[in-house]
C-alpha cells in the first residue's frame, strides 16, 4: 500500500484538485494525505491570531473573505447541483464553527481548532468531489489515529493501533483520503505537527501501515542540487540517503519537511519526492543507499544568530561545556552548529526568542559576541573519514567570502559554513560553479 501526500498547490484550485486522478490510480490500495488548499493556513493564522488579540471584528471580516473564496471554489469544482449543495453544506459547518469561536474564551487550544480547518475542508470537499464523478473512496479522520505525545513527538505505536483497524473496515476499499498536518495531543485536544506537517503525516503513516513507498508531491520536480529562485542551472538530484535529505531540509531545501524522513528511515521504507505539474518526470528516490565520492547538493539557512563566550578559564576546564549548553537547554532553544577551541566556543541558532536571559547567562563565563543576519550555507554529499579533497574545494570557493565558522567532521555528510547573509547568494553561485560546473 503506498501513501501519496499532496501539497496546498497540488490542491490550490478546483482544476488542480481534479487533475490529482491523473496521479491517483483509484484501482491501486492507497491513502492519499491533503495540505489545505494553498493560501488557507495563513489566512487561518490571520484569524487565529485576531481572537487571541480580542479583535473579533477583524477575526469576523477574514472569515468572511476566505468564505467568499470557498463558495468560488466548490462553484468551479462541483457540476451537479446535490453535489454543489453538498459542498456548500461543508463549508457552512466549518465556518460555522469558526465563526462560533468568537463567543467563547479563545486561547491556544482554540487556535489549534482554527488551524484544523484547511485540511478538514480539503479533504471533505476532495471526497465529496470523488462521489460526484463516481470513484469509491473513504474519509479518513486523521484526528482517529494521529497524536503527539507531551513533549510534541509523534506516537507511532498509537497510531498503527489506531489506524489499522480502520482499514480494516473497508478491505474492498482502494482510496482512502485524509488529512495532513492535524492531530491530537497527549490530552486528546486538537493540535498539530507545526507548519509544513503534512509531509511529516505521510511519513508517519507510512511508518504506520508498513507501507511499500511514500510519495511527496509538490510542485517542483524533486530535490535541486542549489536554490533554483537563486541558482542558474541547477538539476534536480536523482538518488540521496536518508540522511542526506534530512540535511539537506533541515539547512533550507524547502521542498521537504526537516523532520519527514526519520520514521521511513526507521522502517526503510523508500521516498519519492515527485511534481504534479510534470507526473512523468522521475523527481528524487529517498532510500537507506548512499553513492560514494558524491557531492549532492547545496542548501542555505537564513535567520541564523551566531554566539561566541570566550573564556580564559576554558582552557583545560571539564565541564565548562556542559554548564553552556545547560544555558540553551534551560530556554529550550536548539543548537545548530558549534565550533570550539582552548578558549572560546561559537554557536549558531534560529530562535532568538530568549535571546537577551541566554547571553546575560553566558556573560558569567566570559565575554560574549552576537553576531545577527548569518546565514548558514550546507554542502552535503560523501563527506566520510575516506574520501578526500572535497573539503578543500569547498573552501577554495568561498576563499574570496569572509567566513565566521565552519563544522566538518560532525557528520560524514555535509560541510556546514557561516556566512554574512549579504554574502549568501554569492556563496551558492560560487559553489555550484565549482562543484558542479
Amino acid at each position: 500500500m503506498k501513501v501519496l501526500k499532496f501539497g496546498g498547490t497540488s490542491v490550490g484550485s478546483p482544476e488542480r484538485m481534479k487533475k490529482l486522478l491523473d496521479i491517483v490510480n483509484p484501482a491501486e490500495r492507497q491513502i492519499v494525505v491533503l495540505s489545505a488548499v494553498s493560501g488557507t493556513t495563513n489566512s487561518l493564522v490571520e484569524i487565529g491570531q485576531a481572537y487571541l488579540t480580542g479583535d473579533k471584528l477583524k477575526a469576523v471580516q477574514l472569515l468572511a473573505v476566505l468564505k467568499t473564496r470557498y463558495e468560488k471554489f466548490i462553484a468551479e469544482l462541483f457540476a451537479k447541483p446535490e453535489f454543489l449543495a453538498s459542498g456548500k453544506e461543508v463549508i457552512d459547518y466549518h465556518f460555522g464553527l469558526l465563526a462560533n469561536l468568537a463567543n467563547d474564551h479563545f486561547t491556544t487550544i482554540e487556535d489549534k481548532i482554527v488551524l484544523a480547518q484547511g485540511e478538514l475542508l480539503s479533504t471533505t470537499l476532495y471526497h465529496v468531489y470523488l462521489q460526484e464523478i463516481g470513484v469509491p473512496s473513504v474519509l479518513l479522520p486523521a484526528l482517529d489515529f494521529m497524536k503527539i505525545d507531551e513533549d510534541g513527538e509523534p506516537v507511532v505505536d498509537y497510531m498503527t493501533e489506531h489506524i489499522q483497524p480502520l482499514l480494516a473496515q473497508y478491505p474492498d476499499n482502494k482510496l482512502f483520503i485524509t488529512q495532513g498536518y492535524i492531530c491530537r495531543n497527549s490530552f486528546g485536544e486538537i493540535d498539530n505537527l507545526r507548519r509544513g506537517g503534512s509531509d511529516y503525516t505521510a511519513s508517519l503513516i507510512g511508518a504506520a501501515i508498513r507501507s511499500e513507498e511514500v510519495q511527496i508531491w509538490t510542485d517542483i520536480d524533486g530535490m535541486h542540487n542549489n536554490d533554483p529562485r537563486i541558482v542558474k542551472g541547477t538539476k534536480p538530484i536523482a538518488q540521496l540517503s536518508f540522511d542526506e535529505a534530512a540535511e539537506l531540509a533541515y539547512f533550507g531545501a524547502k521542498i521537504l519537511h526537516p523532520q519527514s524522513v526519520f520514521p521511513t528511515q526507521k522502517y526503510k521504507i523508500p521516498v519519492r519526492l515527485l511534481n504534479t505539474m510534470e507526473p512523468g518526470a522521475p523527481g528524487t528516490l529517498i532510500t537507506n543507499s548512499s553513492e560514494k565520492g558524491e557531492i549532492k547538493s547545496i542548501a542555505a539557512k537564513d535567520g541564523i544568530t551566531a554566539i561566541k563566550i570566550h573564556s580564559s578559564r576554558m582552557l583545560l576546564a571539564y565541564g565548562f561545556l556542559r554548564r553552556v549548553f545547560e544555558v540553551f537547554e534551560r530556554y529550550k532553544t536548539p543548537i545548530d552548529m558549534i565550533t570550539t577551541s582552548e578558549v572560546a566556543v561559537s554557536v549558531t541558532i534560529d530562535d532568538t526568542t530568549h535571546l537577551g536571559d541566554i547571553t546575560n547567562e553566558l556573560n558569567i563565563f566570559g565575554s560574549v559576541e552576537v553576531d545577527v543576519n548569518q546565514s548558514i550555507v550546507c554542502v552535503v554529499g560523501d563527506f566520510g573519514a575516506e574520501t578526500h579533497g572535497y573539503a578543500a574545494r569547498v573552501l577554495e570557493s568561498v576563499k574570496h567570502i569572509p567566513v565566521r565558522m565552519i563544522s566538518y567532521g560532525g557528520s560524514s555528510y555535509n560541510i556546514s559554513i557561516l556566512v554574512k547573509t549579504a554574502d549568501k547568494i554569492e556563496a551558492l553561485r560560487s559553489l555550484h560553479s565549482r562543484l558542479f560546473e
